[in-house]
């Protein structure tokens, strides 16, 4: 027997994933925007170039950028886990194990939407998503998987 309590939300579930992925891509562009562009300036603000902060804004802002729109989501999102999961151990857990002392509750959550990303994908409303439909619209005949594109390059 179908269970019909929360079934209506079934019929949203991929709008949904987009949703979170837009509103995490935000609040993510926004550590990057601090630290490269110091908007919102913090203490963390302009770090110097190739240093690990330099590193993790650029990342953060890059990233943030590309998930935002869902281009390259899967890729991004997994470079990104990885970030947080490196953030979390050496920044936070050093102080304490427990995120909730360490202060580090937001890479982790980070951490494992980006991971949800990763195998979910980014949802209806992305460039990743109109890439792939437009894709399969062309069909085999299309630019790229005819061989017309390597034809052209001679």
């Amino acid at each position: 027997m179908d269970n019909p309590i929360g079934a209506w939300a079934d019929d949203y579930r991929p709008q949904f994933l987009s949703i979170l992925r837009i509103v995490t891509a935000l609040l993510f562009l926004v550590h990057g925007t601090s630290k490269i562009l110091g908007w919102p300036e913090t203490s963390m603000s302009f770090p110097p170039p190739w240093t690990l902060f330099w590193i993790a804004g650029m990342l953060e802002l890059v990233g943030g950028f590309l998930l935002l729109f869902g281009l390259l989501s899967r890729p991004v999102a997994f470079l990104l886990s990885g970030e947080m999961a490196i953030a979390y151990w050496m920044i936070h857990a050093p102080d304490s194990i427990f995120p909730v002392i360490n202060r580090g509750e937001a890479a982790v959550l980070f951490c494992f939407v980006f991971l949800y990303i990763v195998f979910a994908g980014p949802g209806p409303w992305s460039v990743d998503e109109a890439l792939r439909r437009k894709r399969i619209a062309d069909g085999p005949d299309g630019y790229y998987e005819s061989g017309r594109m390597i034809a052209d390059e001679r």
